[in-house]
């Protein structure tokens, strides 16, 4: 009998969330006139496996599991998968999962890697652990909303595409319109604006660098900061100055690719975040 611990445990969620992702391309493919509750339900399991490895993964540690780039993965694409849960309460809303699985399983896969769970002694940052770890999960948490903005956008740009084209299919029925996916498109964005906004905040005020090191001369803080500037830039530019919802859905999606391109090379550089 296998016994159960935060890496089989997420290794069981990444096998389920490759389940949603095959089960999401035949959805696509027959025009979600099928039952997406099926893959609602698969990726829901998937996120209690994973909640499962994040819990073992506290107590072997004693500590919020966001210590490595490992257990940052596993955050980022936890919290994705949460935001997709509970948007998908909506029925008309579900096809998202479609989308959803794919990424998550494309995480699940890079923090399977080798060398990602490497063990960092001590504390990055010399400050008290409920900040800290606080500090991290809301900057985490900002990035799974920043990845659902995204999903949104590659799925209003989709039917966008297909209506200029003439290319309307029976599914845009079963769809919610247009609207309805740019209304999640932009609310999730700004949550996580809000949410990275907190988590810088509170690095400002309740944390302090090591020794020898200071905030502003940090690549991963400045890196922050230019994400932070980036999507307060694109929903300025929404709201106050008319840019087009198009332009705004290829936005959301250029910048959290960005942030998946850039983000783990930068936590590397990083003598705060990576000591």
């Amino acid at each position: 009998m296998i016994s159960l611990n935060d890496k089989s445990a997420f290794l069981i969620a990444v096998v389920l969330y490759a389940i949603g992702a095959i089960y999401g391309i035949f959805l696509i493919r027959a025009g979600f006139r099928r039952d997406d509750r099926i893959n609602y339900l698969i990726l829901l399991s998937g996120f209690l496996f994973q909640t499962f490895a994040m819990y073992f993964r506290g107590l072997s540690f004693a500590r919020c599991p966001v210590h490595n780039l490992y257990e940052a993965i596993m955050f980022v694409s936890w919290s994705i998968a949460l935001a997709y849960l509970v948007i998908g309460i909506h029925p008309r809303l579900r096809f998202l999962g479609a989308y959803a699985a794919p990424l998550l399983l494309g995480l699940g896969l890079l923090a399977l890697m080798p060398n990602m769970d490497q063990t960092i002694k001590g504390s990055a940052l010399e400050n008290p652990k409920l900040y800290l770890n606080l500090h991290a999960t809301l900057i985490l948490l900002s990035y799974g909303l920043f990845g659902i903005s995204a999903l949104s956008g590659i799925m209003y740009v989709t039917q966008s595409y297909n209506l200029k084209f003439n290319r309307v299919k029976a599914f845009f029925s079963l769809l919610p319109p247009m609207e309805r996916i740019m209304k999640v498109m932009v609310e999730t964005m700004v949550a996580g604006v809000i949410l990275l906004t907190a988590g810088m905040i509170i690095g400002a005020v309740a944390l302090k660098p090591p020794a020898g090191t200071t905030f502003s001369h940090d690549p991963k803080v400045q890196w922050t900061a230019v994400v932070w500037i980036m999507y307060a830039i694109l929903l300025s530019a929404y709201k106050f100055f008319s840019l087009g919802s198009r332009k705004f859905a290829i936005g959301a999606i250029g910048s959290f690719a960005f942030i998946a391109l850039t983000f783990w090379g930068v936590n590397m550089i990083s003598k705060i975040h990576n000591p």
